[in-house]
């Protein structure tokens, strides 16, 4: 074990020994706290300025920070309006584009602070005791809406007979009586409900909208006279039990009178007031209870009355809407095979794509996840990516023009020389469905060679890959290896047909899709058909594990944060509430057979790969107990197999660029020593 962990600290030291004089040097381990991305671009009502949260590594916090930057739409003028190591983020300029609201963490908590753009002048709004979220403008400009977690009233716990002075006793219990106590990323919860906040624009005493024992959730939306508040709340008698029956609230923060705007079986977010105030649009869809179920657009009248869909033609989710000032459309993003694109929608339904190739927030594995803004004339700004670099901003106008104004990394990859990235679409096997996906070849890739293959596979599982940057995968493919990641039945942005083939099946013929992908790259005569590898995480832990239960053809395997037994999941993650009615037919006491022959664990006896595991200490999502039913047994049958368990980590264990180094450099290891 001691030559396993020297071994490692050598492959680190040997990374940092490359200097950034050097040309066309492989992307390495170091060139991570380097990396840098743009996110919540905002561009000015008047479509002439943008500002935009910068985010970089720090590298002695282990942490990514955030200041504020402008710049003007032509790029031109790009320069910080924060600086320093707090988190500055969230910009909202006012209506009429003379101030700017943001989050920081300046002082250590999170406030609200505001800045007059023409003078520079900042002013903290808010001594807060919780973090707020879900900023809003007043259309009048003299209100600030947000939203913030209430704590709830202590309750009475028992009478504890006195400590003597100095005495040291065991720590006190914890009081649980929450269905929801405990989140992952944030761990055991405090009681208590999220509600909605205003405040006058020049600070004070904010004041609390709503109450009751319900969380709710913004965007916050104001109606045009400034006097109400829309937002999204599930206030059902069994909410907890029903988590995506919410519904489209309205408020008056005069007397807090409240009342439900729509009332269907399923979710109603995301309200936006339309700019005569007249209509207001949202995202839903019918309940189903399938595990995956498109999310569509809706206009509704003001009162809540005549709700009609908007993009009954598009079989896609949608999200992030937003009016034009005109109030004839709605532009909005969604997934498309992999790629993220933003369009607009007519009243009357037409369709028309602005731009594609929206996102990069998303540094670890290439993730959806984009955000945009629009201004008064039409102009947009967005986060772009491409395979080669993470978020940049970039502005685009109703013509379809697109222009990118950063270039946040030029300075990184300038003298770094990244894996090619080419799409690759092939028939699954299982019913010659048409199959998506990518593969990154190594720099300095010669076709006439051999390569060994790693099978990269996503969470999820109703996620999708696609052509965007990955940091991991580029690492991958910098140690000398073809990396293949794929979308797999079940993926999003394929329709929700697509969607559910893996409705109470899965994992099921994904094995199929992803062995397709395997065949079809061997195929093309540069893979070493003798070293093939295989990882994943979350979902993709799953198809993993699932994978060596069923073929023995790879010579590693690292099984990330996974999910082994699914009904022990289900009664010990953080969604328990959730997953029992949607991923499955039932309470799994009702349907244990259904919950075992999907278990990875089911396969075990068959595993002879050498497999290591590895999950985050307090991940709650997929917790560590299922990592450690798999290691067990795999102990106990004699197969070769390592666990790797990281502090501190949760499930997003790349949230800290040491954490996500150290995922890649396990995993690396693992496979070299097979």
């Amino acid at each position: 074990m001691k030559a396993f962990f020297y071994t490692l600290f050598m492959i680190s030291l040997s990374w940092a020994c490359v200097t950034s004089g050097q040309t066309n040097q492989p992307f390495n381990y170091d060139d991570v706290f380097q990396l840098e991305y743009a996110s919540g671009p905002q561009i000015s009502p008047d479509g002439k300025q943008i500002v935009y949260a910068r985010n970089f590594m720090d590298i002695m916090d282990d942490r990514v920070k955030s200041d504020l930057w402008i710049t003007d739409f032509e790029g031109a003028d790009n320069r910080p309006l924060t600086t320093g190591n707090p988190n500055d983020y969230s910009p909202r300029w006012s209506p009429d584009g003379k101030k700017l609201l943001y989050l920081s963490n300046n002082n250590g908590s999170t406030q609200v602070y505001l800045r007059w753009m023409d003078t520079g002048q900042t002013a903290r709004l808010t001594n807060l005791i919780g973090s707020p979220g879900s900023l809003s403008w007043s259309p009048d400009g003299r209100w600030i809406a947000f939203t913030m977690f209430v704590p709830a009233k202590n309750q009475a716990l028992p009478t504890m007979p006195a400590k003597p002075k100095g005495a040291s006793w065991a720590p006190a219990a914890k009081y649980i009586d929450q269905l929801i106590y405990r989140s992952d990323g944030s761990g055991f919860l405090e009681p208590g409900h999220t509600h909605v906040f205003i405040l006058p624009v020049h600070g004070g005493t904010p004041r609390q909208i709503t109450s009751g024992n319900y969380n709710h959730s913004g965007p916050i939306s104001w109606t045009n006279d400034s006097k109400s508040l829309l937002f999204s709340s599930n206030r059902n008698k069994d909410w907890e039990l029903e988590p995506l029956n919410s519904e489209i609230y309205q408020v008056s923060i005069a007397t807090g009178e409240i009342k439900a705007l729509t009332g269907r079986k399923g979710p109603d977010r995301y309200p936006l007031v339309s700019p005569s105030g007249k209509q207001i649009a949202y995202l839903g869809f019918d309940d189903q209870y399938q595990g995956y179920q498109v999310t569509k657009l809706y206009v509704m009248n003001a009162d809540g009355t005549n709700a009609r869909l908007l993009t009954g033609s598009l079989d896609r989710d949608i999200e992030a809407p937003r009016w034009s000032a005109d109030g004839k459309s709605i532009y909005f993003l969604y997934d498309d095979q992999g790629n993220t694109k933003l369009a607009s929608i007519s009243m009357s339904g037409k369709l028309q794509q602005l731009t594609a190739n929206v996102g990069g927030l998303s540094l670890g594995r290439p993730y959806s996840g984009g955000a945009f803004s629009l201004a008064d004339n039409g102009s947009f700004a967005f986060t772009q990516t491409t395979p080669y670099h993470p978020a940049d901003v970039a502005v685009g106008d109703k013509s379809g023009k697109v222009k990118t104004l950063t270039n946040l990394n030029d300075d990184l990859f300038g003298f770094k020389q990244l894996g090619k990235v080419e799409e690759i679409k092939y028939p699954s096997s299982h019913d010659q469905r048409e199959i998506q996906g990518w593969y990154i070849t190594p720099p300095g890739f010669d076709p006439s060679k051999k390569y060994p293959l790693i099978l990269e596979i996503h969470g999820g599982p109703f996620a999708n890959y696609g052509d965007r940057f990955s940091t991991e995968m580029q690492l991958y493919a910098a140690a000398g290896y073809v990396v293949l990641y794929i979308n797999p039945r079940g993926s999003t942005g394929y329709g929700g047909e697509f969607g559910n083939l893996i409705h109470h099946n899965y994992p099921g013929e994904d094995y199929d899709d992803l062995m397709s992908g395997v065949d079809e790259m061997i195929k093309k005569g540069f893979i070493d058909d003798r070293k093939l590898y295989v990882t994943g995480g979350s979902g993709g832990g799953v198809l993993t594990a699932w994978i060596v239960g069923k073929t023995n053809r790879f010579k590693a395997a690292v099984v990330a944060k996974p999910v082994i037994n699914w009904y022990s999941f289900v009664l010990t993650s953080d969604g328990y509430n959730f997953f029992y009615k949607y991923w499955f037919p039932g309470l799994p006491w009702d349907h244990p057979e259904h919950y075992l022959k999907r278990s990875p664990i089911s396969l075990v006896k068959n595993v002879t790969t050498p497999t290591m595991l590895l999950t985050g200490e307090v991940d709650y999502r997929t917790p560590m107990s299922e990592t450690e039913q798999y290691y067990q047994a795999l102990k106990l049958l004699k197969v070769e197999s390592a666990m790797v368990r990281i502090p501190g980590a949760s499930h997003g264990i790349a949230r800290r660029p040491s954490n996500l180094i150290t995922k890649v450099a396990y995993i690396l290891k693992w496979f070299k020593e097979h």
